[in-house]
C-alpha cells in the first residue's frame, strides 16, 4: 500500500513538472511573437511613412536627356488635366484633316481683296499697294486647307504613307491660285490690279501636296511625287509666328521657302528621302525638269540637323535651275500675243527666269514655356543656262497649273543679285492656351545692275530694280485656343521697304509724293492689324 501512494505521488510530481515546462515554454513563445509583431509594427509605420513623401515628390522624366527637349525637362510642379479622347476622322489609319482661317483686316496702304491669292491682301507692302483698305481678312494666321493623309503597316514595321492636300479661299471658296491671279491682271495699269501674287499654288487639284512613299522608323522615309521643298520646311518650322500669311515675311513673300522664287516653294516630280539617326536627322529631295521649254527645271537640295536637349538646328542648301517669277503681261505683251496668233491654254503671264543657289541655316531653344527663334538665309541669282522662248520667238514656255510662259525675261541681272534674310523672335506660352510671339524680319540686297549702268556700284535708290535695297518688318500676334478645335488671334505687322526693293511701287509714284517722281521718294511701308478665328480638324 504505502508502494503504491509513492509510486502515485511520484507520478503526479512528474506530471506537475512536465506541465510547468509546457507553459514555460508557451509563456517564452507568446513574449518572442508580441516582440516580433511590435518589430513588424514599427517597420511598417517607417515604410507608410517613406511612401508618403516619395508621393509627395514631383515625378522625374525617364526620358533620356539627349533625345528631349528642354520643355520635356521639369521647370516647375505642374497638374496636367487627363487627356481628352481623340476626336481624329481617321479610318483605318486614313483621316481627314484641314484647316479654315478668316477674319477682318485694315491696311493703311493695300489693294482690293484677291479671290484667287494664297495671300489675298497685301499684307507686305506690295508693289501695288495703295489707298486703306478694311474688310475680310482670309488666311491671316494659316492657310485654309482640306486634307486626306494615311500610314498603314504592309509589313513588320515598315508602312505605307500618303498625302493629298488642297489649299483655298475661304472668303471666296475658290482653290488657291497665284498664278491666276497674276493672269487676272494682266492689262491693267497698277493703280487698277487688286492683291495678286505669285506663289507656288497655281489652282492644282492638290496643290499643296500630292505624295506617297514608304516609311521605316530605322531606315527612314521615301517619298515621291508633289512635296513641300526642304527650304520651304525649315522656314515654316523656324518662323517664330508659325507662318501666318498676314504677319510673317517668310510666308506672305514665298522667296525664302522656294529658294530665291516662291513656285519653287513646292516641287512637282519630285523625290525626298529623309532619315534620323539619333539626334541627328539628315534629307535630300530632288525636283526633276519636265524637259523641252518648260519653267519646271531641275532643283537639287540637302539639309541636316539635329536635336539636343532645348536645342534645335538645321542647315539647308540647293541649286534651282529654270526659277520662275511670275508677273502680268503689259498692254503691249498682250497685243504681240494677240498678233502673233499663239493661244494659250489657261492663261499667259510673264515671268523672270533664273538660276538660284541658296543656303539656310536657322535655331529655336525651347526652355519652360518660352520659345526663341534665329534664322539666315542667302540665295544667290544668276540668269538661266537653260534660257526659256516666248513670244519672241514664236512660241511660249510651259508652267505648273497648266499656263503659259508668253514673254521670258532671260537676262535680268546685270551681276548676280545676293538677297540676304534673317529674323528673330519670341513665343511665349502665358496659359497652355494662350501664346503671345513677336519677330523681326529684314531682307538685304545688292545692286546688281550691269556695270554700264552703275559704274561705281553704288545705285541705292528706287529708280531700278537692281539698286540696292532693304526691307525691315516687325510683327507681334496673340493665340488663343478657346475652344476645341478653335482659336481665336490678333496681330499686326509694320513692313517697310526702300531702294531698289521698293523700285514701280504706287507709292513711290506720283500719287503720294506732290508729283515727285520715285527717284526721289525712296520709302514705302504698310501696316495691317487683324483678328479672326480658325477651325482646325
Amino acid at each position: 500500500m504505502r508502494r503504491t501512494f509513492i509510486s502515485a505521488a511520484a507520478v503526479l510530481a512528474f506530471t506537475a513538472a512536465g506541465h510547468a515546462d509546457e507553459l514555460s515554454d508557451i509563456q517564452a513563445q507568446a513574449k518572442q511573437l508580441r516582440e516580433q509583431n511590435q518589430t513588424m509594427t514599427k517597420r511598417l509605420a517607417d515604410l507608410e511613412k517613406r511612401q508618403k513623401a516619395l508621393e509627395a515628390q514631383p515625378a522625374v522624366s525617364l526620358a533620356n536627356p539627349v533625345d528631349s527637349m528642354a520643355a520635356d525637362l521639369p521647370y516647375k510642379a505642374a497638374v496636367k488635366a487627363k487627356a481628352p479622347e481623340s476626336d481624329d476622322m481617321c479610318w483605318h489609319g486614313i483621316c481627314l484633316y484641314g484647316n479654315m482661317d478668316m477674319g477682318l483686316n485694315y491696311q493703311n496702304h493695300g489693294a482690293p481683296l484677291s479671290p484667287m491669292a494664297v495671300g489675298p491682301l497685301d499684307y507686305l507692302v506690295s508693289k501695288n499697294s495703295n489707298g486703306s483698305y478694311f474688310g475680310a481678312g482670309p488666311n491671316q494666321l494659316s492657310t485654309s486647307f482640306i486634307g486626306l493623309r494615311g500610314k498603314q503597316e504592309i509589313a513588320d514595321n515598315l508602312y505605307a504613307v500618303f498625302n493629298l492636300q488642297t489649299q483655298f479661299d475661304p472668303a471666296s471658296g475658290t482653290v488657291a491660285n497665284g498664278v491666276g491671279s497674276v493672269y487676272q491682271n494682266n492689262g491693267l495699269a497698277l493703280t487698277q490690279t487688286n492683291a495678286f501674287s505669285d506663289s507656288s499654288k497655281a489652282g492644282q487639284m492638290f496643290n499643296g501636296a500630292a505624295y506617297f512613299g514608304i516609311s521605316s522608323p530605322t531606315y527612314g522615309t521615301l517619298t515621291m511625287g508633289r512635296q513641300s521643298a526642304l527650304t520651304s520646311d525649315l522656314v515654316t518650322n523656324y518662323d517664330p509666328l508659325g507662318g501666318p500669311n498676314a504677319w510673317s515675311v517668310l510666308t506672305y513673300q514665298g522667296a525664302n521657302g522656294g529658294g530665291g522664287d516662291t513656285e519653287d516653294r513646292v516641287y512637282d516630280n519630285s523625290f525626298e528621302y529623309r532619315v534620323n539617326v539619333g539626334p541627328v536627322r539628315f534629307a535630300v529631295e530632288t525636283q526633276l525638269r519636265n524637259g523641252g521649254n518648260s519653267g519646271t527645271g531641275n532643283a537639287f537640295e540637302g539639309d541636316v540637323g539635329f536635336d539636343y536637349m532645348g536645342l534645335s538646328m538645321d542647315f539647308t542648301g540647293g541649286k534651282i535651275y529654270d526659277a520662275v517669277s511670275s508677273g502680268p503681261l503689259s498692254a503691249a505683251q498682250i497685243g504681240a500675243v494677240t498678233a502673233a496668233n499663239i493661244g494659250c491654254s489657261l492663261g499667259c503671264v510673264a515671268g523672270v527666269i533664273s538660276d538660284n543657289t541658296v543656303f539656310q541655316v536657322a535655331a529655336k531653344y525651347v526652355i519652360g514655356p518660352w520659345k526663341f527663334y534665329g534664322g539666315y538665309e542667302h540665295i544667290q541669282y544668276t540668269n538661266p543656262d537653260n534660257p526659256l522662248a516666248g513670244v519672241p520667238n514664236g512660241t511660249m514656255a510651259f508652267m505648273m497649273g497648266g499656263y503659259n510662259i508668253a514673254f521670258a525675261n532671260n537676262s535680268f541681272f546685270g551681276s548676280d543679285k545676293v538677297l540676304q534674310s534673317f529674323w528673330a523672335g519670341v513665343k511665349y506660352a502665358v496659359t497652355p492656351t494662350l501664346d503671345v510671339m513677336g519677330s523681326y524680319y529684314g531682307y538685304r540686297q545688292n545692286s546688281f545692275m550691269s556695270p554700264a549702268g552703275n559704274p561705281t556700284g553704288t545705285c541705292t535708290t528706287s529708280i531700278s530694280p537692281a539698286c540696292s535695297g532693304s526691307m525691315d518688318a516687325v510683327s507681334l500676334a496673340m493665340d488663343w485656343r478657346f475652344a476645341r478645335h478653335f482659336d481665336f488671334y490678333a496681330g499686326v505687322m509694320y513692313s517697310q521697304k526702300q531702294g531698289g526693293l521698293a523700285n514701280g511701287y504706287n507709292l513711290t509714284a506720283t500719287n503720294l509724293n506732290n508729283g515727285a517722281t520715285y527717284n526721289t521718294f525712296n520709302r514705302v511701308s504698310n501696316y495691317d492689324p487683324g483678328v479672326g478665328l480658325r477651325y482646325q480638324f
